[in-house]
């Protein structure tokens, strides 16, 4: 059937580890955005102002990576590597000022939830900032491995 073949995407030569890496970096962009989605709107924790920051560069990760993995376009790390990396930045900060490393007179809260209040922990477990840090990194990590793979 030579009327099949031509409905298969262009895949820079069928690479299927680099796919995977380009949709397990959507899957953990789509899950972040859905779940501070969760916890802000169900669970109705404010969230503080490097939050919104943080924000700002995940919610477009998750629409320009799941783009990327439906047309197959690795070559979407040129774009995706920057966001995350400055959204990495961001969570670096706000982690180090939930940790107490930082003193927290140095944060840009103001007014609102105290970045390095127990209210920045999701379920009592787990802190958001470093939640997200290692969000941000894996989504740089997987990148990095797909722009490897095929050489890009």
């Amino acid at each position: 059937m030579a009327g099949v073949e031509s409905l298969k995407p262009d895949s820079t030569k069928g690479d299927e580890p680099a796919w995977v890496c380009l949709f397990l970096a959507w899957c953990i962009a789509a899950v972040s955005t859905l779940g501070v989605i969760f916890v802000g709107e169900i669970m109705g924790q404010t969230p503080c102002i490097l939050c919104w920051y943080q924000r700002a560069f995940m919610f477009p990760l998750a629409a320009i990576l799941g783009i990327a993995a439906f047309r197959s376009d690795f070559a979407i790390w040129r774009y995706s590597i920057p966001l995350a990396g400055i959204g990495a930045l961001f969570s670096f900060y706000h982690s180090l000022i939930y940790v107490g490393v930082i003193s927290e007179n140095l944060a840009p809260c103001s007014q609102g939830v105290s970045c390095a209040s127990s209210d920045m922990d999701i379920f009592g477990l787990v802190p958001l900032p470093i939640l997200s840090l290692g969000a941000f990194f894996g989504i740089v990590a997987l990148n990095y491995f797909m722009m490897r793979r095929v050489k890009i």
